[in-house]
C-alpha cells in the first residue's frame, strides 16, 4: 500500500493531503520500468555467461573424453592389426610352406576397401570430427577385409591338411610282411640274376622270403584294384592307393581281398606262397608311380629307424639272385 503524505499549509494553519502530478506518477512509473529492464537485462547476461560457461565446459569435457577413447580405441586397432599381421606371416612363412601352397600375394591382403564414395553419407553430414570419423570407419573396413581374406586362406590350409592327410595314408610306407628281424629281405631293384636263366635282368621290385602262409599286409590306405592268377605273378594283388601309386603284391597262396574292396595300411591281403613264376614262397613286392616301376626300398620309412633303414638299404643293394 502506498505511503499517503502531508503538507503544513500555514495559511490555513492546517495539514493538507499531497496530491501527486500526472507527470510526477509517469516519471515514477518510467524509471521504475527502466530499472526494471536494466536490472533485467544484466541479470539475463549474467545468468547466459554462467550458463554458457557451464555448458562449454561440459563439452569440453566430452570431447576430451571422446578423444581418449579414441586413443584407445586406435591403441586396441594398432595391437589387432599387428597380431594379425603376425598370423599372417606365419601362414605365407609356415602353413604354406609345409603344404606346398603359394603365398597370398601382398596386393590381395592389402587389397583396399573402396573410394571416398562408399562413405558418402558421411560426408554429406559436415561433421566437425569428419576426418576423426572416416579414420575409424576406414581401419575398420581395412581390418575386416584383413581378417575375412586370413579367414579363407585357413579354410584353404584346412583343406590342404585333409588332402595331404590322405596323400600320406595312401603314400606305401611300411614292409608288406613282418620283417622285425631284418632278414627276410633276399633280393632287391634293379638289375639281379634270374633264377633260372642266370642272366642279368631287370628286377622290377623287392623279394621277401618267407615260409608259406606268412600275412601280407598293405603298406598304405587303398581301393583293391586287382586279386586274380596270373602265370607270372601267380596270385597276386594290386592295390590303387590314389595320388599316382600302386602297389602289386606276388605269388601268394592265396589273396583275402577282393577287387574294389577298401583296405587300410596294415591290413591282411593274403598270404605268402609260390604260385606263378616263382623258386620259393616269398612275395614280390612293386611301388608304381604314375606308371612307372620305383625302387620300393624308398617307401619303407614308417617302420624303420634310421639305422634299420641303413640295413634295409645295404642288403636290397646286393646284386644277388632274385626268387622270381
Amino acid at each position: 500500500m502506498a505511503r499517503i503524505k502531508y503538507h503544513y499549509n500555514p495559511e490555513t494553519c492546517q495539514y493538507e493531503r499531497v496530491r501527486p502530478k500526472k507527470l510526477d506518477i509517469f516519471l515514477n512509473i518510467l524509471g521504475f520500468i527502466t530499472l526494471a529492464g536494466i536490472l533485467g537485462f544484466l541479470m539475463a547476461n549474467l545468468l547466459a555467461k554462467y550458463i554458457q560457461d557451464d555448458d562449454k565446459a561440459g563439452l569440453r569435457a566430452e570431447n576430451e573424453e571422446l578423444k581418449l577413447h579414441y586413443d584407445l580405441l586406435s591403441k586396441q586397432f594398432t595391437e589387432v592389426s599387428e597380431s594379425l599381421e603376425a598370423l599372417q606371416h606365419r601362414d605365407d612363412n609356415v602353413y604354406r610352406v609345409i603344404f606346398e601352397a603359394e603365398p597370398i600375394p601382398s596386393s590381395v591382403r592389402q587389397a583396399g576397401t573402396g573410394g571416398s564414395q562408399k562413405y558418402q553419407e558421411i560426408l554429406n553430414k559436415n561433421l566437425k570430427n569428419e576426418k576423426l570419423v572416416l579414420t575409424a570407419y576406414q581401419e575398420i573396413d581395412k581390418l575386416k577385409r584383413k581378417m575375412y581374406i586370413q579367414s579363407k586362406s585357413y579354410d584353404e590350409i584346412s583343406k590342404l591338411i585333409k588332402d595331404k592327410s590322405k596323400m600320406l595314408a595312401a603314400m606305401p610306407a611300411i614292409q608288406p610282411i613282418s620283417n622285425k628281424q631284418l632278414i627276410r629281405l633276399t633280393s632287391g631293384f634293379g638289375i639281379r640274376v634270374h633264377p633260372i636263366y642266370k642272366v642279368g635282368q631287370f628286377h622290377p621290385g623287392i623279394d621277401f622270403a618267407a615260409p608259406q602262409g606268412t600275412p601280407i599286409y598293405a603298406t598304405a590306405d587303398a581301393t583293391v584294384k586287382k586279386a586274380v592268377y596270373e602265370s607270372g605273378y601267380g596270385n597276386h594283388v594290386v592295390l590303387n592307393h590314389g595320388y599316382g601309386y600302386e602297389t602289386l603284391y606276388g605269388h601268394m597262396v592265396n589273396f583275402t581281398v577282393k577287387p574294389g574292396q577298401k583296405v587300410k595300411r596294415g591290413e591282411c591281403i593274403g598270404y605268402v606262397g609260390s604260385t606263378g613264376f616263382s623258386t620259393a614262397p616269398h612275395v614280390h613286392y612293386e611301388v608304381i608311380y604314375k606308371g612307372e616301376q620305383v625302387n620300393p626300398v624308398y617307401f619303407f620309412f614308417k617302420d624303420l629307424s634310421s639305422e634299420e633303414y641303413e640295413k634295409v638299404l645295404e642288403l636290397a643293394s646286393i646284386e644277388n639272385q632274385s626268387l622270381s
